[in-house]
């Protein structure tokens, strides 16, 4: 993010801020596509920034849908049924019904259960709809169903008139720096579909895979380049099963395009340790693997004027009244002042809706978008969170 921008947000006196690179975005998408060839269909899972779900529908092929609330963020941004597949261990039968009713069972619906499976039949018989699902496959914890479990519903498919199986899915975790535990994972599932076709006369036609690529969020990390991309698209190319691939990616499509603004509002120094005191705190921003700021993100430190060269460190802590919140412990910093502005970079996912934004009823952070055609453009004012923790009359 260029540093005019950012100033014109502490200009604003808008912080805490979250800012989302939309060029920076749409751009990442591009080129994933590029990388990946016309084989693969990206899915995005909306659940890692959903404020960018309109925003990048020019480019991005279908959106991974989790809960009801979701649905109606798709519903306002205009997403078409066709793109959103409808997945989620809770699915109720209101919601289900409501969307085969309203969207004549387009799109596809990803089966974790087989009450599920029983549910999307009993709605699709009443609408008289065939659905299309995806059988998901569990990795060894509560999503999905183990192997005998999809087998059996394969075998008896002809008792589910109502639904079309297409494939599988299967998505077993995020941040995985090596390139061997997916092919570990496309290995076996290249086994599992082989053994549908030979024992159950089932052709997979789609394959819907998490492959959970990484994210360099801390200064320890690996710069991020295309060599996981190359990687991936090499071991998708080595499988047997050559049909319609859709990737599910949210970390790594959203991550790079946003950065957190945030304000030094204090500068303190208790049994010789330095604290800078912001306006943010881990309210706001959740890398994954934190560990209580022991870890150095990416970062800059913006000020006016000139400050000595020498470097101090610094422990970063937050607004909330509870000593868990610790962003950074022993950050190097130039003699901070107050209003000083701190920049944590790669924080365009996960980090504007996990973060634990209820606990002392703190504001939620503006959000702007930038783009070169739009400019800086603020699309959350900052928001009072206190009647949510309270009674409503």
């Amino acid at each position: 993010m260029e540093q005019n921008i950012i100033c014109k947000v502490s200009e604003m006196e808008a912080t805490p801020a979250y800012v989302f690179d939309i060029d920076a975005l749409n751009s990442r998408i591009s080129h994933m596509k590029e990388v990946l060839g016309n084989r693969v269909t990206l899915c995005y899972a909306m659940k890692a920034n959903p404020f960018l779900v309109k925003a990048m529908s020019s480019k991005i092929d279908k959106y991974e849908v989790c809960s009801p609330g979701e649905m109606r963020i798709c519903e306002r941004d205009g997403i078409p049924m066709k793109q959103i597949v409808f997945s989620g261990v809770n699915k109720e039968i209101d919601d289900i019904d409501r969307v085969i009713k309203t969207y004549e069972g387009q799109g596809i619906f990803t089966v974790e259960s087989l009450s599920q499976l029983a549910l999307l039949e009993t709605c699709a018989k009443v609408r008289d709809k065939k659905l299309s699902v995806l059988l998901r496959l569990s990795s060894g914890n509560q999503f999905g169903m183990d192997w005998e479990t999809i087998k059996g519903i394969i075998e008896q498919r002809e008792k589910y008139p109502h639904q079309n199986m297409l494939g599988l899915q299967l998505y077993s975790g995020t941040q995985k720096k090596k390139l061997t535990a997916i092919k570990k994972e496309l290995d076996m599932l290249d086994e599992r579909i082989i053994e549908l076709l030979n024992a159950c006369q089932f052709e997979v036609q789609i394959l819907e895979y998490g492959p959970g690529l990484s994210v360099p969020y801390f200064q320890t990390d690996r710069e991020e380049d295309d060599e996981q991309l190359n990687g991936l698209k090499e071991l998708l190319d080595q499988m047997k099963y050559q049909g319609e691939v859709h990737l599910e990616m949210g970390r790594y499509i959203a991550a790079f395009c946003g950065c957190y603004i945030t304000k030094i509002v204090d500068l303190k120094e208790n049994f010789k340790e330095k604290y800078c005191i912001i306006d943010g705190g881990i309210n706001h921003l959740n890398y994954y693997g934190q560990i209580m700021g022991m870890k150095v993100p990416r970062y800059r430190h913006l000020y006016d004027g000139e400050r000595p060269d020498a470097e101090e460190k610094w422990n970063i802590c937050g607004s909330l009244c509870t000593s868990a919140d610790v962003l950074v412990k022993k950050l190097m910093l130039k003699k901070p002042e107050l209003d000083d502005i701190l920049v944590f970079e790669n924080t365009g996912a996960y980090s504007v809706t996990e973060g634990i934004y209820l606990f002392l009823s703190r504001d939620l952070p503006t959000i702007f978008f930038y783009s070169e055609k739009e400019g800086l453009r603020m699309v959350r004012q900052r928001m009072e969170t206190d009647s949510l923790n309270s009674e409503q009359l």
